[in-house]
């Protein structure tokens, strides 16, 4: 996978020109590398992100047409406008090994869903290491086999390969079957009222979710 990139030579405010002509800023870094400010096309860094995530490689072909391979390391959005404002790139280097996270993904329906339970998925990512290009690209968890409560797939559940050293604790769970949450409704009995009194009702408690950020 490549984009191609341009150096940058705008920077704070100034950006939004770039953006405006469709344009993302980006910084590329790395251990034992010069940083450098660079361009790319938003609708190409895109499709690229969709398709690589952060934590398959690609490779950057700057003006002289030099392939500089990368990783996604973080991507700054404006979710209100659905724009990517900024990326920054790590620069690899294909001979050594980088830990990264490698996104989990359930596949298949559970039968416990059809007994009214609950998949719970605990982890979003795996730590791995590995050298650049034998990251997997996800870890696909099937979970058509859990169908009573405790049942789960773990860490330790995760195939093994030779390449890819698995960081993330053995024992951690990936996803469990859990009983849910019963709604209970307390019938409160309010005590008879005196004669020629009012009988009054204890309002419903209101339950509160908390947005996530």
């Amino acid at each position: 996978m490549e984009l191609k990139i341009q150096n940058r030579f705008i920077f704070g405010k100034k950006t939004k020109k770039l953006r405006a002509d469709g344009l993302v800023p980006a910084e590329i870094f790395g251990h034992g590398f010069k940083n450098e400010h660079v361009s790319i096309p938003a609708k190409d860094f895109s499709k690229a992100f969709k398709e690589a995530g952060e934590n398959t490689v690609i490779n950057l072909v700057n003006e002289k047409g030099e392939k500089i391979p990368v990783i996604v390391s973080d991507v700054d959005f404006n979710n209100m406008k659905g724009v990517v404002l900024s990326v920054d790139f790590h620069r690899i280097r294909m001979d050594e090994k980088i830990q990264t996270k490698v996104p989990v993904e359930l596949v298949g329906e559970a039968p416990a869903v059809k007994k009214g339970l609950m998949v719970m998925k605990i982890l979003n990512e795996i730590d791995v290491e590995a050298l650049p290009n034998q990251i997997p690209h996800r870890y696909e968890i099937d979970i058509t086999h859990l169908e009573n409560p405790g049942q789960g797939v773990y860490v330790k559940d995760l195939k093994a390969t030779p390449n890819v050293k698995i960081l993330s604790h053995a024992e951690s769970a990936i996803v469990t079957i859990a009983e849910t949450a019963k709604e209970e409704s307390e019938a409160t009995v309010a005590p008879a009222p005196a004669e020629g009194g009012i009988e009054t009702e204890t309002p419903a408690a209101e339950e509160k979710t908390e947005e996530k950020k």
